[in-house]
């Protein structure tokens, strides 16, 4: 099964060859499997030599520990603060679970015949909202025409309005000029 598994290895090594350096153009002294058991001859050679590189191997299970962001949250916030936390938050979680049990006592309702006949339904409903657009486009256009009336009849009220003013001001004058008139 090992040398089964070594043969895959190889395979895939050689189709990665062939893709970095071409089919069957590959140098024998530029084998990425000779390149990589060197590399890793090389980083146990140092590791074996180096004590502190020793220790940095035993200790990366621990790093990775310290380095997860719950260690620290694990560490900081004591059972007193999640517990301040939980009840600080209590009036939420109640409400919460008030509505997931609505929900639970809610769910034969969603579940009902009527529910799951919706899909049949569908066409009739896409064409019902099509004549809603339809009317909505409809009462917009109606909206507008009125608006546009409206603005209209201001706009003629107004003038007709200033008209009466001024009718008003030269009749005014002119009974005015009739009564200051002396009498013959």
């Amino acid at each position: 099964m090992a040398a089964d598994e070594v043969q895959k290895i190889e395979s895939r090594l050689e189709a990665l060859e062939a893709l970095v350096y071409g089919d069957d153009q590959c140098p024998e002294n530029l084998k990425v499997s000779d390149s990589l058991l060197k590399v890793q001859v090389s980083l146990g050679n140092m590791a074996n030599k180096r004590e502190r590189i020793k220790v940095l191997f035993k200790k990366i299970d621990d790093l990775v520990k310290y380095l997860n962001p719950q260690y620290i949250d694990r560490i900081a916030v004591s059972d007193a603060m999640k517990l301040e936390f939980i009840l600080a938050e209590e009036h939420f979680i109640l409400s919460q679970a008030a509505l997931l049990e609505q929900m639970n006592n809610l769910l034969p309702m969603l579940e009902s015949a009527h529910i799951k006949a919706v899909p049949e339904h569908a066409s009739r409903l896409h064409s019902l909202s099509q004549v809603h657009i339809k009317q909505q486009d409809q009462c917009h256009a109606v909206s507008e025409e009125v608006r546009r009336l409206l603005d209209d009849y201001n706009k003629t009220t107004l003038l007709l309005s200033k008209q009466f003013v001024l009718w008003d001001e030269v009749l005014t004058k002119l009974e005015a000029a009739k009564q200051v008139k002396p009498m013959e």
